[in-house]
């Protein structure tokens, strides 16, 4: 992969419908719209940050997540952080990002053909209807499809995909800003907040979210940049790509739900909503069709991909990649999606608690890498269990600092969910998570270490 790869790896990441949603969440903060903008902008730099550092030890090395994890945990430790990234997290995401690509492929289809959207009447399976549950299946498989590629198909997916983001949502806000009237209203226009917060805590808030989304994909980076020709390449090719995406994505997604929002007359934070209102038949089908091959190019580098490396690596005598991929599709299919999207509150407490856990397993890694390996991986040891009474052991058993700073660190992040007294931390959770557990492993390992010294002086 080179650094165009790694430019537009993440665009269709960014946009996509659930991003839409958060954004128009932020509306209600009370920033005015420039600031919504130009907090999303500058959480690019932090995500950009995380998904470089983190993926230097792949491209260094050539080793992916499942690896670096255990490069960091050790080879029996790594399963359980290994298991809620890329089983867990990865195929609880999928199925959702599914389910919500299948919205826009549903208003698509009831657009070329007004008739499918009453096919079976009232009548309802799995509890969804028959409508629904062909556009779910149709666009499961075409994720899935995409998944058994991996990165190869992936890299020409989203070379085709990048372009098609720039025309499509440059288009929309073009509409929005005509629709509105002009920039100025839309800049100028006025929602009253839901809360009261200072400004300045809001800017966190929104990066702390916008970080939160790329806690999974950034863990694993590990599995894109094993492949970069150079660590110089994904650094920049990620750089680039993640903060033209994000300069792109913070003004077409404001503008477009305050535009859409002025022009229909109604508060309408749901871009497929807006779309769907339009009376232009192909510019509904092609907006449509980009949504949904954003929703793809996101199941694939955050969530399908990263599942069938790790369900691999956990059962690499019984899997391989297609085979893991095709388990976890499967999974994400049984698990019925809808059911969970029925019940808002009990979704965001599963996500947000995997969120916990990610942020300090990142942090563990991040430390381990630079300060207690810094920068310096054996790979036989890695990967062979060699173990010899001539060298230090790095990679096998617990790493015992590494879970202690990991769980520390989850109950921090999660105190505000249940404290009141410091719910202000569930705010910025995974800020809490990454630099608590960074920070506790780095003392940890400082602590231990005097003591393994002291006790060779005492036999000596």
């Amino acid at each position: 992969m080179g650094m165009g790869n790694f430019f537009t790896l993440w665009m269709g990441s960014i946009h996509n419908i659930p991003n839409y949603a958060a954004v128009g969440g932020f509306l209600f903060l009370g920033l005015s719209p420039i600031n919504v903008m130009l907090a999303v902008f500058l959480s690019a730099f932090f995500v950009s940050a995380f998904m470089a550092l983190n993926g230097i030890v792949g491209s260094k090395y050539g080793i992916p997540f499942a690896m670096h994890l255990r490069s960091a945990y050790g080879n029996w430790g790594a399963k359980l952080p290994g298991f809620l990234r890329g089983c867990v997290a990865a195929i609880a995401w999928f199925g959702l990002q599914t389910y919500t690509g299948s919205l826009a492929l549903l208003i698509m289809l009831g657009k070329i053909w007004p008739g499918f959207l009453h096919i079976g009447g009232t009548t309802k399976f799995l509890g969804i209807g028959i409508p629904g549950l062909i556009a779910f299946t149709i666009f499961w498989i075409l994720n899935v499809l995409v998944g058994i590629g991996g990165g190869g198909i992936l890299n020409k997916f989203t070379a085709i995909l990048s372009p098609l983001i720039y025309v499509v949502f440059g288009g929309m806000a073009i509409w929005a800003i005509w629709g509105a009237g002009g920039l100025e209203q839309i800049l100028s226009y006025h929602i009253n907040p839901t809360t009261h917060v200072n400004p300045i805590w809001v800017y966190f808030i929104i990066f702390n979210s916008v970080i939160a989304v790329w806690a999974a994909p950034g863990t694993s980076v590990s599995d894109f940049t094993q492949n970069a020709k150079s660590t110089r390449v994904q650094v920049i090719g990620q750089t680039l790509g993640l903060s033209l995406g994000y300069l792109i994505f913070a003004f077409s997604s404001v503008v477009i739900l305050i535009g859409g929002s002025i022009h229909y007359h109604i508060q309408e934070w749901n871009v497929l909503n807006i779309v769907e209102r339009w009376d232009n038949f192909p510019a509904v089908i092609i907006c449509m069709a980009v949504f949904l091959l954003t929703t793809i190019s996101t199941n694939a580098t955050g969530n399908i991909i990263p599942a069938g490396y790790q369900l691999t690596a956990l059962f690499p005598k019984k899997l391989n990649y297609k085979s893991g991929v095709l388990i976890a599709s499967a999974i994400s299919f049984l698990i019925m999606p809808w059911k969970l999207m029925e019940n808002s509150d009990s979704i965001f407490i599963f996500l947000n608690a995997i969120g916990a856990v990610l942020g300090p397993v990142a942090g563990v890694m991040i430390a381990n890498y630079f300060f207690i390996h810094k920068r310096r991986e054996d790979l036989d040891d890695l990967y062979m269990d060699l173990n010899t009474n001539n060298k230090e052991v790095l990679y096998h058993g617990v790493n015992k600092e590494a879970y202690a700073a990991t769980v520390i660190a989850l109950v921090l992040s999660l105190s505000g969910q249940f404290i009141p007294a410091m719910d202000i931390i569930s705010d910025v959770s995974w800020f809490v998570g990454f630099g608590s557990a960074f920070l506790i492993y780095l003392g940890l390992k400082k602590l231990t270490s005097r003591k393994v010294l002291e006790t060779v002086n005492i036999d000596e």
